[in-house]
């Protein structure tokens, strides 16, 4: 359940009319209601009452940093890949306690300042890394918690370019090959072995493979064990779908009820990565038609947003719901919603049945509150959009939209080059 719903033949996020924010702020932005986010942060918990866990929140889905301080607030960790998402999420006030590092391509920078954060540990996803970390520890004189993020070879029935749980997959380490990281781990001076880590994919609409997973896990608990390797926390990663379509995903309440069934009598603390079932759908794009164009019986209708804003459609042809601010009963053609940018893969919605759409109307991409902006790049020199936080009669820009000024910010002209 979302709060964006027509009044009146008017589309509003919450109390506010949408069209009232593209007035004030200009096209394209991404609107984010506070409400829908803080009911799906308790449709998550709320089912975990009076289990050992910690839900880290999967920053490469959203890294706001408003909706970032905002889960800090309601009790929720990190799930980092990089040094600027870790940077983020401590300026966000989380505490480096509640922060998992994952990622294969962590650098020696990025290392060093994860272990000065005190994070809670590192997913290790390669032999290498794991002597890099303890040769950085040592150097720091710190020790560090980690575990291994294993590939169970697990099929998540998703789109390829999501899927993370196969062989095939560069995530993680194999089964047979974790044995043999984790006896490793156990002699390093600097290193405590504190957990073990699965990720199998992302928009994972069954509860199956979930549980395929976690079974291969628990026989893998269980022979670390006759080698005296104990765990503290078991990262059950993410990747629990939402609708977009037609798809009917787990709710959360049965998510939960099959994971408390299937780890019981372990006795450890579970860690969640939750990203896009906490905020894919609390937010939308919103975009205005610039022209409407029809080629031998085809019609385009071309907006102001793009891949470059949201590119889930042109990278895997994802499918998001177009909805007009104003409703529009006069009729509906198949058209393609497609943007400015100069490749022919920019597009929103393809061969889609949609209100007859002019220029200057405005429409609302749906279920873009994850992997929208985070994604967003300035391919063609396109500012990126605004992003706008409301909560119910109330609006916030909680991300300027950039300048023409900004594009060029940081670029350097050297004199010996232009005096050439």
């Amino acid at each position: 359940m979302h709060d964006f719903m027509y009044k009146q033949g008017k589309l509003y996020c919450g109390d506010i009319d949408l069209a009232k924010i593209a007035k004030d702020v200009g096209t394209p932005f991404f609107c984010y209601s506070l409400p829908t986010i803080r009911r799906h942060i308790q449709a998550f918990e709320g089912p975990l009452a009076g289990v050992d866990h910690q839900t880290c929140f999967a920053m490469k889905a959203n890294s706001s940093m408003a909706i970032l301080s905002y889960m800090a607030g309601q009790g929720l960790g990190a799930d980092v890949v990089s040094g600027g998402e870790l940077y983020r999420a401590l300026k966000a006030g989380i505490d480096g306690s509640k922060i998992v590092y994952s990622g294969v391509g962590k650098t020696v920078e990025e290392i060093d300042m994860a272990i000065n954060a005190g994070i809670m540990m590192f997913n290790i996803e390669s032999e290498e890394e794991l002597e890099v970390i303890h040769e950085q520890a040592q150097a720091l004189g710190k020790k560090v918690a980690i575990s291994i993020r294993v590939n169970p070879d697990v099929d998540a029935q998703t789109h390829p370019y999501i899927s993370t749980g196969l062989k095939e997959n560069k995530f993680g380490i194999d089964v047979e090959g974790s044995i043999a990281q984790y006896l490793k781990a156990k002699e390093m001076e600097y290193l405590d072995v504190v957990g073990i880590d699965c990720h199998i994919g992302s928009q994972l609409t069954e509860l199956r493979p979930f549980i395929d997973a976690i079974e291969r896990l628990k026989f893998l608990i269980a022979r670390l064990k006759e080698h005296g390797i104990e765990f503290r926390y078991l990262d059950l990663g993410g990747g629990l779908g939402i609708t977009y379509s037609d798809e009917e995903p787990p709710h959360p309440n049965e998510y939960v009820k099959a994971i408390r069934e299937a780890v019981e009598g372990l006795g450890l603390k579970l860690i969640f990565e939750p990203g896009r079932v906490i905020i894919g759908n609390t937010g939308i794009l919103v975009t205005k038609v610039l022209y409407r164009k029809q080629r031998s019986g085809k019609i385009f209708v071309v907006v102001d947003a793009g891949m470059n804003d949201l590119i889930r459609p042109s990278l895997y042809n994802a499918y998001h719901d177009i909805w007009p601010l104003r409703e529009n009963h006069a009729g509906r053609q198949k058209a393609d919603v497609v943007g400015p940018i100069c490749e022919s893969g920019d597009f929103l919605a393809k061969d889609r049945n949609l209100p007859h759409l002019s220029r200057g109307d405005l429409v609302a991409v749906m279920s873009a509150g994850a992997y929208g902006f985070t994604m967003a790049s300035n391919y063609n020199s396109r500012p990126k959009s605004a992003e706008i936080l409301v909560d119910g009669a109330q609006y916030f820009v909680v991300t300027k939209r950039q300048t023409y000024e900004d594009l060029v910010a940081e670029e350097i002209l050297p004199d010996e080059i232009l005096q050439k």
